[in-house]
């Protein structure tokens, strides 16, 4: 049967989402562990003026990649880049690169995908179900395919409490949904799909479980795999701990917390946070490729959930601790207001006061100002995307779900204790407190570029702004009470009723201390 490792050696891997935040792992864990691989293959379109092979060429000089620049540093010549788009007939391929991959490739991993939960029906079923066929068609014709691995989602049946490894039945027939793109224009789409989507919160899931279907239909002389990661989060050992590229899910959260913009966020403090760190998912990838090709040889397909939530759970009330612990004690740069205790809800009617109170209040002074002395207004924009993400992500927040594991663990025991510590991904040996921390720290160092040279003065700002807090609360407090006092009879008895009693109180203690003296 062999090790993971060797299971690679001279093999010829396409990749599509090379780009994306799985794929880049990917590409980097493959190259390091299975580094006798021959060739990986990456499908990239073009993007802002740059071709495939720029964008490749840009991909492998970030961070990301400079340990395997010291340990290999030719590694770039194993990764060969072909131009293609998967929204493109015949994948935008030439016929000269198809005759390539249908004479090499001997595993696919497909992990293209939109992954905006609030994309338009008609983008999210071309990238997310199309595409899945198109591959599908591009597969058949490999001479030595030995597994194709296909991404999808832990939330492709969300709508669903316990959820297990097998594809549910879809809503609808992927292949109405693609008819109706046809003959369907945008507006027409956008009024239909709230009753396509029945009980899916959004086109994403919708459409990535109609790719799960297409996957069962048509490719089932394929050697299929799924694999279905939760929330895919920050890197939790490798490449480098914390890793981070972007500002999807808690990421962003996380940075507007830091920075004192978030003060309220509906969410259930008891409810699972199911975040699963991307090299977690990859490993996976990798092992049940091996294990597809060389212990299971059959064509029925598999699913693997990759989820934390039933193995190592970790509540959204724990996480909220951790980070607003981590952020008080290293600041971000340049932090709007202090970052706030018990930002997390579960009263609609509290969440609103607060959102009016301490998000569009200070949002719309902090724009005034900005427009008095010149500068360009940003913080009205700011919090209308933090309130669109916080929406978006609402359902996830106030939900838990049950995932089946038995072939992960079933995948686990078929390794080799080499193999389950170089291909590591059960989430068991995780300590959450240090991973948040890592987590958090690489989306000060990774994706906002901040010095940590920097903390020392992070820190003077925050308390400047706790200082100015006190002031204004104290300030606030006494022209309120004047007024009262000056427009209430009641307020004003009050107020006299309280310091009579305070001058009672001093001249019984006077009295009292006397008495003892003599």
């Amino acid at each position: 049967m062999g090790s993971v490792t060797e299971f690679y050696s001279s093999k010829n891997i396409l990749v599509t989402g090379a780009t994306g935040f799985i794929g880049k792992v990917l590409i980097e864990k493959l190259l390091r562990s299975c580094s006798d691989l021959k060739a990986i293959y990456c499908l990239i379109r073009s993007k802002k003026g740059l071709d495939a092979s720029e964008r490749l060429a840009k991909m492998l000089s970030e961070p990301l990649f400079e340990n395997l620049r010291t340990e290999q540093p030719n590694f770039s010549e194993k990764v060969i880049p072909i131009a293609g788009d998967i929204l493109e007939p015949e994948l935008g391929l030439s016929d000269s690169d198809q005759r390539l991959l249908q004479d090499s490739i001997h595993i696919v991993f497909n992990s293209a995908a939109n992954v905006r939960f609030d994309e338009h029906l008609r983008v999210a079923v071309e990238i997310n179900v199309v595409a899945v066929c198109k591959m599908i068609s591009l597969c058949k014709k490999f001479k030595h395919l030995e597994c194709f691995v296909h991404v999808s989602t832990a939330y492709a049946n969300c709508e669903r409490h316990y959820i297990e490894e097998r594809i549910y039945p879809s809503p609808t027939d992927p292949h109405h949904v693609i008819d109706a793109l046809d003959w369907l224009d945008d507006d027409m789409l956008t009024q239909m799909t709230p009753k396509l989507l029945g009980s899916k919160p959004n086109t994403y899931t919708f459409t990535k479980h109609l790719g799960e279907e297409v996957l069962l239909r048509e490719a089932s002389d394929l050697p299929v795999v799924i694999i279905r990661p939760s929330i895919v989060t920050a890197a939790w050992r490798e490449p480098v701990p914390g890793w981070i590229d972007n500002m999807n899910g808690p990421s962003g959260l996380y940075i507007a917390a830091g920075k004192g913009l978030l003060r309220s966020m509906i969410a259930d403090h008891r409810v699972v946070a199911d975040l699963v760190p991307v090299d977690l998912p990859v490993n996976m990838m990798i092992a049940i490729a091996w294990h597809r090709a060389c212990v299971q040889k059959t064509n029925c397909l598999s699913v693997y959930h990759s989820t934390t939530g039933g193995l190592n759970p970790f509540t959204w009330g724990e996480m909220e601790n951790a980070v607003i612990t981590y952020f008080k004690n290293n600041p971000m740069d340049s932090c709007f207001r202090r970052p706030k205790n018990n930002i997390l809800t579960r009263n609609s009617f509290l969440h609103d006061f607060w959102i009016l109170v301490s998000h569009l209040i200070p949002a719309y002074a902090a724009d005034l100002g900005y427009l008095l002395i010149g500068k360009k207004r940003r913080m009205v924009k700011i919090y209308t995307r933090l309130h669109k993400s916080m929406e978006i992500l609402e359902y996830f927040t106030t939900r838990s779900w049950d995932w089946t594991h038995a072939n992960l663990d079933a995948l686990k025991s078929s390794m080799t204790p080499e193999d389950q510590k170089t291909f590591c991904f059960d989430p068991r040996m995780m300590h959450w407190p240090t991973y948040i921390q890592n987590y958090c720290l690489g989306t000060q160092k990774f994706v906002l570029k901040e010095d940590p040279s920097g903390i020392p003065a992070a820190r003077a700002h925050l308390k400047k702004l706790r200082n100015i807090r006190y002031v204004f609360n104290t300030v606030a407090l006494v022209v309120l009470w004047r007024l009262l006092i000056a427009n209430s009879n009641l307020a004003r008895n009050s107020w006299f009723f309280v310091l009579s009693l305070v001058f009672k109180f001093v001249r019984f203690f006077r009295l009292t201390s006397t008495l003892t003296a003599q």
